[in-house]
């Protein structure tokens, strides 16, 4: 495939607001493809190019080349030029990449410069997220959306899954299982705004704590241990003790879902930036370990010595885990709950200073990577992961610091939508980084704002959601507030805009 045909294709997707158009461009470039292009087309059709490091900065993308007059690039060896950049290291290297970068760009002309551009940057705003690819994936190899997107949960990688649909279809997505030490996308929960409303939506129901933790995936095959984070990023060997718990578990192989949170000597949880911190730090884990120990809590199982339970019901697993897991690596939680007994439950989670009670469906399959009404989280307060869209700069004491966030939320066409600005809850401390980080991700400038890459999720608390004229999605947060950064969340795990409508509606 020429690489000019795949921009023309991404070109034809950004000017179309219709779902329906979208996939079937995508689906009918994906039938030009040849078996060893789709995995490449599907990556750079998705918004990502295939190599994640490829150490490339915003200022050597910024440079000026002259482009070519004629298309004569290849998929492929655009494809392969990225890998060559991705595997260089050692002194020299940035300029060694620079170098690569611009033979890249001298023969590609001015259309395939700009998307190369977006792409290596992660600005490629076509409109195209997974769920958009994986539909044009599926109607391209002539299987069911709901086959490939089982398969790609399973295999952790639509990439390779799409490659196998059009090559093999349905017979071909039949082979994937779970496979203990391939990690799968995690389930993910929606908001309500209070118990009464989750209850409603998911019923009958367990209601369990909301931890204030690190999110991981436990995968045990005899005595090899290996835990991710919940982007599916290893997480080695920073958490031994962790890994001792599930070695002393009944069975040989196992998948678990949970999180690991540190927690003082009584029990309560100590501040998110501890545990974060604990978690993300590559050095001897030992010394940490002693002053600020992680206790794992696991609230599911996926697989059990060679059966995979992500069809069973909630109650299923739930009774399958039972078995397995101590009460003290349990989640607490209370089984088909009421308001009454759920609500008690809830004051008693506060009560220990956790963040509030999620609420499942008992008779809900796990669905892994989807975010739906199976799993809905509760919290006292309303907060949501938006994503930092620009920043103004401050005055007063704040000058010379990015302070006054602009926070937006996603939509369906993988675009943002804006739901307001603030600079409360900032301190001296969040304001240094965030005004190096988002300076690092500068995209332009007018006046006092700054737009950015939108890639840094921030949680943010609020008081409620009102009517507004003022931005796109006609609402707009009431008293946002921030709490902290999401520095384990991509911008792909912020919440949507449906979810803000939800709960504007609740």
């Amino acid at each position: 495939m020429q690489f000019a045909d795949l921009v023309a294709c991404s070109e034809a997707i950004a000017s179309t607001q219709s779902r329906k158009e979208k996939v079937a461009v995508i689906a009918n470039a994906l039938r030009q493809t040849q078996a060893l292009e789709v995995p490449i087309a599907v990556s750079y059709l998705a918004g990502e190019p295939r190599q994640r490091r490829l150490g490339i900065a915003w200022v050597d993308l910024a440079q000026v080349w002259q482009p070519a007059e004629d298309a004569t690039l290849t998929l492929t060896a655009v494809d392969a030029a990225l890998a060559n950049m991705e595997r260089i290291a050692g002194a020299g290297s940035a300029r060694v990449r620079r170098d690569q970068l611009g033979q890249l760009m001298a023969q590609a002309t001015s259309a395939e410069q700009l998307f190369l551009k977006h792409l290596v940057s992660g600005e490629l705003r076509q409109g195209a997220l997974h769920g958009v690819v994986t539909d044009a994936v599926a109607e391209a190899a002539g299987v069911s959306v709901a086959s490939l997107r089982r398969a790609a949960m399973l295999a952790g990688d639509l990439v390779e899954v799409a490659a196998v649909a059009l090559g093999e279809g349905e017979a071909g997505l039949a082979r994937f299982r779970l496979r203990v030490g391939t990690p799968v996308l995690p389930m993910l929960a929606k908001s309500a705004s209070s118990l009464d409303a989750a209850l409603e939506r998911a019923t009958p129901a367990a209601v369990e704590w909301k931890l204030d933790g690190v999110r991981v995936q436990v995968h045990r095959e005899g005595d090899a241990v290996a835990l991710f984070t919940r982007t599916l990023e290893p997480l080695g060997d920073r958490i031994p003790e962790v890994v001792e718990v599930v070695r002393h578990l009944p069975g040989s192989n196992c998948i678990l879902d949970g999180e690991v949170i540190a927690l003082r000597a009584d029990g309560r949880p100590r501040p998110f930036q501890e545990t974060s911190a604990r978690v993300a730090y590559r050095g001897d884990p030992e010394p940490l370990r002693r002053t600020a120990p992680l206790t794992p809590f696991f609230f599911d199982i996926l697989h059990l010595d060679g059966a995979d339970l992500i069809d069973l019901p909630t109650r299923d697993r739930i009774e399958i885990g039972a078995k397995v897991l101590p009460v003290g690596v349990t989640v607490p939680r209370v089984l088909d709950a009421t308001l009454d007994s759920g609500t008690a439950f809830m004051r008693d989670a506060l009560t220990r200073g956790h963040e509030g009670v999620m609420v499942k469906a008992l008779d809900a399959p796990y669905q892994a990577g989807r975010r739906g009404d199976g799993w809905i989280k509760v919290k006292p307060r309303h907060t949501l992961d938006l994503v930092v869209l620009a920043a103004e700069w401050g005055h007063g004491r704040r000058q010379g610091w990015l302070s006054n966030l602009h926070l937006g939320a996603r939509d369906d066409a993988g675009e943002f939508v804006m739901l307001g600005k603030t600079f409360k809850g900032l301190t001296d401390e969040m304001l240094r980084w965030q005004t190096q980080a988002l300076l690092g991700l500068e995209v332009g400038r007018e006046g006092i704002t700054v737009t950015v890459l939108p890639r840094l999720v921030v949680e943010v608390a609020f008081d409620g959601v009102q009517k507004s004229p003022r931005y796109p999605g006609g609402l707009a947060l009431r008293f946002a507030r921030v709490l902290r950064y999401r520095d384990d969340k991509s911008w792909e795990d912020a919440d949507t805009i449906e979810t803000v409508r939800e709960l504007y509606q609740d």
